[in-house]
């Protein structure tokens, strides 16, 4: 770990610290990437739904829902087809294997979660969630 000047500083790197390899070893551990498991569950929420729709539901650009929905129809996890009416609109829908996928990969999910905080009081997750809401609404003022 680098020598730090500050204490903010060093707690600014342990934030991207464990944002980084958080992201990897979930990934590792359930078999695929927060993102994706974000869309296929909103789309085990709905019947069908058009792709800008759930791309505003995941607050993810536009090119990376259409990337990751690409590689999950790929993988028959998702449906994907044009409005017949409006070639511009593309709908998308959980496949048969997506819907029975994503039970596992909840399940994967859970375990990882009870991991990461092992030994966290309830209390202290409470304390925790707090101060990440305050870090995380500090970074949204930032500006606006």
């Amino acid at each position: 770990m680098p020598h730090f000047c500050k204490e903010e500083e060093e707690i600014l790197y342990r934030v991207f610290e464990i944002t980084k390899q958080t992201m990897s070893k979930f990934e590792r551990c359930t078999g695929i990437s927060q993102a994706r498991l974000d869309l296929l569950h909103q789309l085990y929420e709905v019947d069908e739904i058009s792709q800008r729709a759930l791309q505003k539901l995941v607050h993810i650009d536009h090119a990376a829902v259409t990337r990751h929905l690409k590689q999950l129809e790929e993988k028959g996890m998702v449906v994907r087809r044009k409005n017949p009416d409006d070639q511009r609109f593309t709908y998308v829908s959980l496949s048969e294997e997506g819907r029975s996928k994503i039970v596992a990969y909840r399940s994967e999910k859970q375990r990882f979660i009870s991991n990461v905080l092992a030994d966290f009081s309830e209390d202290e997750r409470k304390v925790l969630l707090g101060m990440l809401s305050r870090i995380k609404e500090n970074v949204e003022k930032i500006n606006e």
